[in-house]
């Protein structure tokens, strides 16, 4: 998974002049936390992956990688619904007020249409990321 990550992202990282091969994979290494995390499965095929943390204050969405030959067919799209429903519903039954929905994107990255297709918006950003907020949908 370390190895989809700094494929996903050496494009966006390259651009922003902050590609480290090393430091991509080490990175998501330092922070992976397996209960968090959920493979992304198509036809037996491991294709990408999803780790959502929740705290008091958002649920947060930290890792979220496709595999390039299943980009651009809906599967982001399919999969980020069914993550903002689940992790919605779960908030709304533990919490009284469920919290937002909260993720961080690099500068310029197509991944950043995808959040704002499903409410997103820029809460603040910086020379590098894009921090955005979606409100938790109760169903």
């Amino acid at each position: 998974m370390a190895e989809l990550r700094a494929v996903v992202m050496r494009p966006d990282l390259e651009r922003l002049g902050r590609y480290d091969p090393v430091r991509v994979r080490q990175r998501f290494l330092d922070a992976f936390v397996a209960a968090n995390t959920w493979v992304i499965v198509v036809e037996g095929e491991d294709v990408g992956l999803v780790a959502v943390r929740s705290e008091n204050d958002a649920v947060w969405i930290e890792h979220f990688y496709l595999a390039p030959a299943v980009q651009g067919q809906g599967l982001g799209s399919e999969v980020l619904a069914g993550v903002l429903a689940e992790k919605g519903r779960e908030s709304a039954r533990d919490l009284a007020e469920a919290p937002p929905f909260r993720l961080n994107v690099l500068q310029g990255s197509p991944a950043r249409r995808l959040y704002e297709r499903h409410g997103f918006v820029v809460e603040s950003e910086d020379a590098v990321d894009v921090f955005m907020r979606a409100e938790s949908r109760r169903r």
